[in-house]
């Protein structure tokens, strides 16, 4: 994996600095919305990071042995599998907020690859610096035992998408669950956000060829379902598509807390003053 690598450290050392990761990170945002974390638990996730930028490229290679966690800060890409016949599978889209490296990097080798389908912006640590931030911090290993529940149910949805939905079905699922999980991070407005994948990527998740994929759109667009400028999807009809879809979002419930968390509350309520201190 070719990247530009600096220290994240050295740049969430200042209260103010935490207080930016506070806000916009993507994924302190989507841990947060599973967990409170206190100051020492940026500082102590931080510690363990460093920011690369990634070119439009592999980032794990399906039977590889990959050992690191890149949570994506910027960017966008697709894990996939591509079969001896030369057909691929896109069996998921990588958004801001989620984890390039799991699963693999908890197998012994990669069962799929990842590919980065725009410049990514990736916060990278090694498997083994991660197991020692849980050690010492067991909250890490709760969140990513949560988001892996979350992804599971997700994968579970495209099974049956391809499984079992009709075309037209799937891709108002697709477009729904993408606006979702923008939305989680704050990507996307109420109604509409900015899709960032080719036709070509969507049939292969979706198990369509361009064509049929398009016609679909077209039959979405004309139903009045949604709308599309460019890269730009309006969900014109939201109750309408849902139904098409039979969509629920996917949300993890909160990690329940321990009994006695006295000395995380009071950190809890340091980082909301400081984030009350800057408005």
């Amino acid at each position: 994996m070719n990247v530009s690598v600096r220290p994240l450290a050295a740049r969430a050392s200042s209260t103010g600095a935490l207080k930016d990761i506070w806000r916009h990170d993507p994924f302190v945002v989507r841990v947060r919305n599973l967990v409170d974390l206190t100051l020492p638990d940026l500082q102590s996730l931080h510690a363990v990071m460093e920011t690369a930028t990634v070119k439009r490229r592999d980032l794990v290679l399906d039977g590889y042995e990959f050992s690191k966690l890149c949570f994506v800060k910027e960017g966008f890409a697709a894990r996939y599998k591509l079969l001896r016949n030369g057909k691929r599978q896109i069996v998921n889209f990588v958004l801001p907020g989620d984890v390039v490296g799991m699963p693999g990097s908890f197998l012994d080798r990669a069962a799929n690859s990842v590919i980065a389908i725009s410049d990514m912006t990736l916060q990278i640590c090694s498997l083994e610096a991660f197991v020692g931030l849980c050690y010492r911090r067991p909250k890490f290993g709760l969140v990513l035992s949560w988001l892996a529940a979350q992804e599971a149910a997700n994968y579970a949805e495209h099974i049956i998408g391809v499984g079992r939905r009709t075309p037209v079905e799937r891709l108002a699922h697709l477009l729904l669950e993408m606006h979702s999980r923008l939305a989680v991070v704050g990507l996307a407005d109420e109604f509409a956000f900015n899709l960032p994948f080719t036709q070509e990527m969507m049939s292969d998740a979706l198990g369509l060829s361009v064509p049929h994929l398009n016609r679909m759109l077209t039959q979405l667009r004309v139903e009045g379902l949604i709308a599309i400028n460019g890269r730009r999807v309006e969900i014109v009809d939201r109750k309408t598509i849902e139904l098409l879809a039979q969509f629920q979002p996917i949300r993890s419930a909160r990690i329940p807390l321990p009994e006695d968390n006295g000395s995380d509350n009071a950190d809890r309520l340091a980082v909301e003053a400081v984030e009350k201190g800057d408005q």
